[in-house]
């Protein structure tokens, strides 16, 4: 491990020793898994919404009945 030093707003110094005290964990472990949580949320895939885009026969929704979509629905 290497020492580093961080410069944080008061407000946020506050929080980080709240966090490390409830957790029971040191304010270094904190800070240690909040960015393996920025870097994995960077490295998501942002295409998401696309995935199986070009399944299916071709129809939309927006074509189908209110009626049909609302099936499930407690309607």
């Amino acid at each position: 491990m290497k020492k580093t030093s961080l410069y944080l707003q008061e407000a946020d110094v506050d929080r980080l020793r709240r966090l490390a005290e409830r957790a029971g964990r040191s304010q270094a472990e904190i800070v240690r898994t909040a960015i393996a949580a920025y870097e994995a949320h960077l490295k998501a895939d942002s295409n998401f919404a696309l995935a199986g885009a070009w399944e299916g026969d071709g129809t939309s929704v927006a074509d189908m009945p209110e009626q049909e979509l609302l099936k499930g629905f407690g309607r």
